[in-house]
């Protein structure tokens, strides 16, 4: 498997994860037609190639066998980072793809000065909740989030690096 740096050539193997992970993950959750509405939102053309060229921001991405498997999106602000995005595509789930997107994204953050990472997570999304406890991240709180005009809880993870 190989870590890198997303380019615009990328945002439809990035639109096909992140569909396919937010089907398998949120169907049951949110619904399909809010699992429809947010990943044609989030996920747009237009939003992903603003991403991928804003400072202060690493976008990677995963490939196996030449394939898009997996993605993350992180910035970071004075000396915090945000992991806004992380999915990879349910064939692959639980094969390591997830923690070698983390482990390079914090690598490229850190060269940002950036002391510590926080992600949010949708509260009724076990196995994120999972994922992100699993690497150190502790709950810092909670916090809500509005799709397909229904309100729903996240959770609010902070995991504190060493100092520079």
């Amino acid at each position: 498997m190989r870590v890198r740096p997303a380019k615009t050539d990328d945002i439809p193997a990035i639109q096909r994860v992140a569909r396919r992970s937010w089907e398998a993950t949120y169907d049951e959750i949110l619904g399909r037609e809010t699992v429809e509405e947010t990943v044609s939102e989030w996920y747009s053309d237009e939003t992903l190639a603003e991403a991928l060229d804003r400072p202060g921001t690493a976008f990677l991405v995963a490939e196996r066998a030449n394939e898009v498997v997996g993605f993350c999106h992180g910035v970071v602000e004075a000396e915090q980072g945000d992991i806004v995005r992380l999915y990879v595509d349910p064939d692959h789930w639980r094969d390591g793809v997830g923690s070698a997107l983390y482990e390079r994204l914090r690598s490229d953050l850190e060269d940002f000065n950036m002391h510590r990472l926080e992600a949010i997570v949708l509260a009724d999304n076990e196995m994120g909740n999972e994922f992100y406890r699993t690497l150190g991240f502790e709950k810092r709180g909670e916090g809500e989030v509005t799709m397909g005009g229904e309100n729903y809880r996240e959770t609010v993870y902070r995991k504190e690096l060493s100092a520079a």
